[in-house]
């Protein structure tokens, strides 16, 4: 069982990949198996005719169900997630993702494309059966910088993000240092403290 990384965009270059790119380089640097679907180096001709028993597409697919939790990087254009992401999850079956948590990255031009995570992609993860959506990662484009040849900086605070996101991933935990949950509880409060507005 692996963890699985789906790169979302056409471009070879790109500041979701450059989230993966850290993403697989934490998870790894904690002993998880890593695959990767780079789907820009899918057949174009087979993602647009849903031809699912091409080569590329097949052993993509054998990934997905081979992986135990997928992370699913896209750019957000026009307040969605990419074409060609679309493309690859329509050839997926209703149930690609049973059994199988998920976390969502996203990269856009502004905070305001940040609410697609929940409003585009969102559903679509749920469709295809995903037991946990774990809370996106949205980063604006200012927070990921792409350096020469193939290198990237992140900004501290979206670093710490991300790695704290992919930290609750299945297959992360129990991998190096333990992950700390949250807890949900809290102090009792006596009534006479708490103030209601009408």
């Amino acid at each position: 069982m692996s963890i699985l990384l789906i790169a979302g965009s056409p471009s070879e270059r790109s500041r979701s990949a450059a989230l993966l790119d850290a993403t697989q380089q934490h998870l790894e640097a904690r002993g998880a198996l890593v695959e990767r679907v780079l789907i820009r180096d899918l057949s174009p001709q087979a993602l647009v005719l849903a031809d699912v028993a091409h080569p590329s597409i097949a052993q993509a697919v054998a990934k997905v169900a081979r992986a135990r939790a997928i992370v699913v990087a896209t750019p957000i254009y026009k307040a969605a997630y990419s074409g060609v992401l679309k493309l690859f999850l329509d050839l997926l079956p209703q149930t690609a993702f049973k059994g199988k948590t998920v976390l969502p990255l996203a990269t856009g031009g502004s905070p305001h494309h940040m609410l697609a995570l929940d409003y585009a992609l969102r559903p679509v993860l749920q469709a295809l059966s995903a037991d946990h959506i774990l809370p996106g990662v949205f980063a604006i484009d200012g927070q990921v910088v792409l350096l020469p040849p193939d290198a990237h900086q992140l900004d501290a605070d979206l670093a710490q993000r991300l790695y704290r996101a992919v930290d609750l991933l299945p297959l992360a935990q129990g991998l190096g240092k333990p992950v700390v949950q949250a807890s949900t509880a809290f102090a009792p409060v006596h009534f006479s403290l708490v103030r209601c507005s009408v």
